[in-house]
């Protein structure tokens, strides 16, 4: 995401510049069912950046004690977290509520 802030934002600095991209970011939070009837809780929409995402499904994964991957641009957590995921993302994380949408 770094190398993105010039071509972006100008002259911005980088912490105005990585707020403003996580503004206009529409993130998805969806739930998945496996085989054996698992339930996946997939997060989309959040970042191009493999070390960003890798960074926040860190966090996500320790405040939600499960396990999880991240595969394809979007993480996946074992269980259902859909509504806590959006608070950690809203509280924690400095995402917009406005722009997260759980599906259900």
């Amino acid at each position: 995401m770094h190398e993105d802030f010039a071509s972006i934002c100008g002259g911005l600095p980088p912490e105005l510049c990585e707020q403003l991209i996580r503004e206009e970011q529409v993130i998805k939070i969806k739930l998945d069912t496996r085989k054996f009837g698992r339930e996946v809780t997939i997060i989309e929409g959040l970042s191009n950046d493999k070390s960003e995402l890798k960074r926040i499904a860190k966090i996500l994964k320790s405040r939600l004690a499960a396990g999880g991957t991240v595969k394809e641009g979007r993480i996946e957590l074992q269980g259902d977290h859909r509504h806590r995921v959006k608070e950690i993302l809203t509280k924690e994380l400095g995402f917009s509520p406005e722009n997260i949408m759980i599906i259900d």
